[in-house]
């Protein structure tokens, strides 16, 4: 059981039916979810759903040997003379797993039927037991579509449109075994019944039947899934919200959202060109020699129309992170630049953020007489930064810029030019102290990181660094010849012709065939498409990034962005859209959910439900979480019902409320 916080608490009470037990007493059920887990990846995909959402959960390692045993008093007890139910929800590997006891099997029963808490199967084979016969199909689903019923879409998955496509991301492997049944009659003399949840069909499409389902017996209820997956695999990912909303009975700690942000960095800048030639960067350091110049890749006016377009048709705006310098450059030597009148035309139709002046490296003086470059030192030996006032004229430049333009920018967000500033393993291991100083100084509280170097949220100074996904589209290309010849280069061996990366680094990246001239289209897009979508349906605020240069020429990024958001909206109800946030909203979210999480780890949050209310105990300061059913209110004058709570997100409402140690009511509907 969770810890209470002593001193200062939040307390939260939500008005709703009382659960009785088997003699009707008003019983108390604490707000924990109890996982018991073999370490099989069905199970563990549900523990750590539970921890992404923030759901306080239990967890007992079956192999474990000193773990507990399930016996009526670890599942109840009395407090001051009211049973006590300690979990308000429980998950199993399957019905009956090996290393649990008969006894602990009926002592679990027992619990389930007197205080109607709810169980997962995460993967079990069919059988009477859990309300259905055994499987006439037994094998791959990988690549098949299942179906969510009725009764699933009118209850928890409410917030899912009925397909849900079972992951085939290399069809060399088997990604999702399963088996396909039937169910057992209603059983009248028990009153048993089993309500189908989500049906499906074997590869060749001569076969169908249930994937999942619910047996209620009494006041139990059993939801039971008959096919495989792992916590990263998109089926469970669609599935894991409703999930969690079924098992708690849609009352529950934790905050869920999907979540895109889509960032094009170096807006009026150009790009340099990739070299198929030399299979390198002329101007980069990695183009050692003799390499002649490559025009660079930047938008023109009729990208700018494409990109106006383009938002509007699919109701999602991109975030535009600008260096001013690209512009005046053009301007100094030309009089004028076309794109930037096109950009300035159109300002309304995005959102702004600062990407520095001139792109410049924010972190230490670069020595590239070496490759891979190394810090500058000065005499005695110690690392020469770039000073502060480079910083600070960086930022405040492109920021007045900005301003002097009308672009609607908010000042505390900024980015750096390749993230630099913030540490680069293994050349420069700190953060430039420089840089956090102008931070400071500019009233930065948000910046960029590159997720793929620094994964977590973390202080940078005064500022929050939040991490961005890099989108797999290269910054140094503009046509799809040009993407899959790098591509090329960097994923395939060197027999194939390749750089031989891959080989170099087995443990983080794996070779391909050599992709054909049709790569971009058949192989890459959809690749990234299943990588954008695990963070979307990861509850994972982290932005995306690509360049100015994706959306120019043969505009790499479009059919990579439009793949998401059809998948997502294909797959979603529109009661669930997807959110936009700009950097520091995607950071504000990402502060709340890890202060939640370790608040949750520490025991240092609490809840139950007695008496048609549900108290939760929480540290002053802690933002709290919390899910219930649409039409929860709060309390009016004199009896009357007041206004909604909280956001309706999913056919729920949800949201973060502040704890100031003082109590508040939630109503929910009847």
């Amino acid at each position: 059981m969770l810890r209470v916080a002593a001193a200062t608490a939040f307390v939260l009470t939500l008005s709703m039916t009382p659960v009785a037990s088997a003699a009707d007493t008003p019983a108390r059920i604490d707000l924990n979810v109890l996982v018991v887990t073999d370490g099989g990846s069905s199970a563990e995909a549900f523990r750590a759903a539970l921890v992404n959402e923030g759901v306080p959960s239990t967890v007992v390692r079956l192999a474990d040997p000193q773990r507990p045993v399930l016996t009526a008093a670890y599942l109840a007890d009395t407090v001051n003379s009211t049973p006590r139910a300690k979990f308000q929800a429980v998950v199993l590997p399957n019905e009956a797993p090996a290393g649990l006891a008969q006894a602990e099997l009926d002592a679990l029963a027992a619990y389930e039927s007197r205080f109607g808490i709810r169980q997962v199967n995460a993967f079990t084979y069919p059988s009477a037991k859990v309300g259905m016969n055994t499987p006439h199909y037994a094998g791959q689903l990988d690549g098949t579509t299942a179906q969510l019923t009725a009764s699933a879409l009118g209850g928890a998955f409410r917030n899912l449109r009925g397909p849900v496509a079972i992951e085939n991301g290399d069809p060399a492997v088997w990604e999702a075994y399963g088996y396909l049944t039937n169910p057992v009659p209603d059983d009248p003399a028990t009153g048993a019944t089993f309500t189908p949840y989500l049906t499906g069909v074997s590869p060749d499409g001569s076969q169908q039947g249930v994937l999942a389902g619910v047996l209620k017996q009494g006041a139990r209820e059993q939801l039971t899934l008959n096919v495989a997956y792992n916590s990263e695999q998109a089926q469970f990912k669609v599935l894991q919200h409703g999930l969690i909303s079924w098992l708690t009975k849609g009352v529950h700690f934790g905050h869920h959202r999907s979540y895109l942000s889509v960032h094009i960095d170096d807006v009026f800048d150009g790009d340099d060109r990739w070299s198929s030639e030399h299979n390198c960067t002329p101007g980069d350091i990695d183009c050692q020699g003799d390499v002649p110049a490559l025009p660079a890749i930047r938008m023109n006016p009729a990208d700018v129309t494409k990109v106006v377009q383009w938002q509007q048709q699919h109701g999602f705006k991109l975030d535009m992170y600008y260096n001013a310098y690209g512009s005046d450059e053009v301007v100094a030597a030309q009089g004028s630049d076309p794109l930037t009148t096109a950009l300035l035309q159109n300002r309304g139709q995005f959102r702004w953020a600062n990407h520095t002046y001139s792109h410049k490296f924010l972190g230490c003086v670069q020595d590239t007489s070496v490759v891979p470059w190394r810090c500058a030192t000065n005499p005695d030996g110690s690392v020469k930064w770039l000073p502060k006032a480079d910083i600070v004229t960086e930022i405040n430049k492109n920021h007045q810029w900005g301003v002097n333009k009308g672009l609607s920018l908010q000042r505390n967000e900024m980015l750096a030019g390749e993230h630099s500033g913030t540490k680069i393993l293994p050349q420069q291991p700190l953060d430039n102290p420089n840089y956090v100083a102008a931070l400071r100084e500019t009233g930065v509280a948000w910046i960029g990181l590159d997720a793929s170097r620094e994964p977590a949220l973390r202080q940078v100074g005064t500022a929050q660094g939040v991490p961005r996904y890099p989108i797999s589209v290269f910054y140094n290309v503009g046509t799809k010849a040009e993407m899959v010849d790098e591509y090329n280069w960097i994923y395939t061996s060197r027999a194939n012709g390749g750089s031989g990366i891959c080989e170099d680094n087995p443990q983080t990246t794996t070779c391909i065939q050599p992709l054909g001239a049709n790569g971009f289209d058949s192989y890459i897009v959809p690749t990234q498409v299943r990588l954008g979508m695990r963070f979307i349906l990861g509850n994972d605020a982290r932005p995306q990034y690509a360049h100015q240069s994706n959306i120019a020429e043969e505009r790499l990024l479009y059919p990579m962005v439009e793949g998401m958001l059809s998948s997502y909206r294909n797959t979603f109800a529109a009661n669930a859209p997807i959110v936009n946030p700009r950097l520091s909203e995607a950071g504000t979210a990402m502060k709340r959910q890890s202060a939640w999480r370790a608040a949750v780890a520490a025991g240092k949050v609490s809840g139950y439900l007695l008496n048609g209310r549900v108290h939760t105990i929480a540290p002053s300061g802690l933002d709290v979480p919390v899910t219930v059913p649409e039409g929860t209110r709060t309390p009016g004058l004199l009896g009357l019902p007041g206004p909604l709570w909280g956001q309706a997100y999913a056919g729920e409402r949800s949201d973060w409320r502040r704890s100031t140690g003082g109590t508040f009511t939630l109503v929910l509907p009847a």
